[in-house]
């Protein structure tokens, strides 16, 4: 990776744009970063990247705002199991043709960015907040695992439950925060991280905080309602096209 001037362009470019959409609506980063990346270096490798800027970005994401507390007596049902769940979705990259995962993301980036752009929330009531969070976790861990994406159906819980704003940025860093430690040590277990992929990974750390720093700045300037639709429709077409390239490669 790094030996590639032409792929450490690309790889500094997509950290630096999936940063600027993480810093302006708050998401964005691994789901950009992984979905870019997988089209030019691979599914692992692409995650393996993402391991280092991911835990930086949501270390803040997870724990600024004053919220922790309340949000981890509320959720930690949810986020344990979305956490322990993760190596066991990893074991796939070494026993399942990375093609399906590969595709497996792109019906990931589409149902994520459908379910969005058409307004659909999940509802949960609070009676049964306990056994879905840890249903819906368990599924979220084995599919951040398998693909590196750990928003679905996460997110959908977390909308469903109706935490305040502040408080669902926060349980989605949180969520963010745990899937990236359990996935880096379910690679480097299985020896999918190498030193060059470390050492990328740690550089990327750069342009992705760039990115997080303008995209903060332009959030005072845009619609977010205008730009988060942008944003899905974006994720939604990458989607089809990471989906499409994996199902022809399997074929070909």
């Amino acid at each position: 990776m790094l030996s590639d001037p032409s792929l450490a362009v690309i790889a500094f470019g997509v950290f630096l744009f999936a940063g600027l959409i993480k810093g302006t609506i708050g998401l964005g980063l691994p789901t950009i970063s992984l979905g870019l990346l997988t089209a030019f270096i691979g599914l692992p490798q692409a995650m393996a990247l993402m391991l280092v800027p991911a835990f930086l970005t949501n270390v803040w994401q997870a724990f600024a705002g004053g919220h922790a507390r309340q949000v981890l007596h509320r959720v930690w049902p949810f986020l344990l199991a979305a956490t322990v769940t993760v190596p066991i979705g990893a074991s796939a990259l070494t026993l399942v043709d990375l093609d399906l995962l590969t595709a497996l993301l792109g019906v990931l980036l589409i149902s994520y960015s459908s379910v969005n752009l058409a307004g659909i929330r999940l509802s949960v009531p609070s009676h049964r907040e306990g056994w879905v969070g840890v249903v819906l976790g368990l599924i979220n861990g084995v599919f951040s695992g398998m693909t590196g994406s750990y928003s679905v159906p996460g997110v959908m819980f977390l909308q469903g439950i109706g935490l305040p704003r502040e408080q669902l940025i926060q349980a989605m860093g949180m969520l963010y925060l745990g899937s990236t430690i359990a996935l880096a040590a379910a690679l480097g277990g299985s020896g999918l991280v190498s030193v060059s992929l470390g050492v990328g990974s740690v550089l990327a750390v750069v342009p992705a905080l760039t990115g997080v720093f303008i995209g903060q700045k332009l959030r005072r300037r845009l619609s977010e309602v205008q730009f988060r639709r942008i944003f899905f429709v974006a994720l939604l077409l990458l989607g089809v096209y990471v989906f499409a390239e994996s199902v022809a490669s399997h074929l070909a």
